[in-house]
């Protein structure tokens, strides 16, 4: 009996990557639209390889697929697959850290840039009928004064920090991942979490979802930032209580805000955030280029392929079997 491999859900015009490396390989090819849990779990039934984009993917559907089997995630998150119920049952899961770092670390820069400078309100200023750039902008230090902190320093960070170098800019980082040699070797001085949202001027969002960093940023991790101090959050929209962080904007506890991750997505119409000043929003975009959608759904087709031979996945999530392995050195 052939292979058999199934895509849950997808945004992409096209699945031809994906569907070219399963008949290469003589395994069947299914492409769905998953809405639930239980779409899921029917579509994957008897599946070899699943590949995942938004559906939520539980432990139901982990044991409707067959033993030995890979579960592929379209993206740098897994939240929406049960990884535990993954690695009991011995599947594989991998994902796609590395198809939009460039385009992460861009779009959150472009973020800082915008903020710091204050060009939303110097815009609506105008448009509202103002000429007045001091009253509007102050009060507004120069780069080389300004300090940003990175709550998470990994690889989208630095990309993040490799680009803001050029501006002058002082650096913080928390990230109980990074030693004291390489805080150094980065040139970003190395402190605890209240250190970190006491001192900077801006604080960027780097960190994954994890139970010791959902909810991190409430009203009372708002209430330690400066007055003048502003936040970026392209990371994980679980990493801030978004009714605290819209209040602190109104009642001017930080001066701004730039989002482009949420709790639900899209964003409620009735989500305090819509009316909260000083804040940019962005759909989510901050992965995409045309360039990153090829790039993504190649990485996806080539980890069909690895699946179909047998092989772990190019990048397996943290904790499961593949990883153990890939860390032992098993694993090429």
């Amino acid at each position: 009996m052939s292979a058999r491999v199934v895509v849950t859900d997808y945004t992409f015009p096209a699945l031809t990557a994906e569907q070219a490396a399963a008949t290469d390989a003589g395994a069947t090819f299914a492409a769905h639209q998953c809405k639930s849990a239980a779409d899921a779990v029917q579509a994957v039934a008897g599946a070899d390889v699943a590949v995942v984009q938004f559906a939520p993917f539980d432990a139901q559907a982990v044991a409707a697929m067959n033993p030995g089997g890979t579960i592929l995630r379209y993206g740098i998150g897994y939240d929406n697959i049960d990884t535990d119920a993954a690695a009991r049952a011995g599947l594989h899961v991998g994902y796609v850290p590395d198809y939009c770092v460039d385009e992460v670390a861009e779009h959150t820069t472009a973020a800082v840039l915008t903020l710091l400078r204050k060009l939303m309100p110097l815009d609506a200023s105008v448009r509202g009928g103002d000429w007045a750039a001091v009253a509007v902008a102050r009060p507004m230090k120069p780069f080389a004064e300004t300090v940003i902190g990175f709550f998470g320093l990994g690889q989208i960070g630095r990309a993040v920090l490799d680009r803001l170098r050029g501006f002058g800019f002082r650096f913080l980082a928390a990230d109980p991942a990074l030693s004291a040699d390489e805080a150094l070797a980065l040139g970003v001085a190395l402190v605890d979490a209240d250190a970190l949202f006491a001192r900077a001027d801006l604080v960027s969002l780097h960190a994954p979802a994890l139970p010791d960093t959902i909810g991190f940023v409430d009203a009372t991790r708002l209430a330690q930032m400066q007055p003048h101090a502003m936040l970026v959050n392209a990371a994980r929209g679980q990493l801030v209580v978004e009714a605290d962080l819209a209040r602190a904007l109104h009642d001017g506890v930080i001066a701004g805000a730039a989002l482009d991750v949420f709790h639900a997505e899209p964003l409620p119409a009735a989500s305090p955030l819509r009316g909260a000043p000083n804040l940019l929003l962005t759909p989510h975009a901050a992965w995409y280029s045309e360039a990153a959608i090829a790039r993504l759904q190649g990485l996806v087709a080539q980890d069909i392929t690895r699946a179909l031979q047998g092989l772990a996945p190019r990048k397996p999530v943290p904790g499961g079997p593949a990883a153990r392995e890939e860390r032992k050195g098993k694993i090429a």
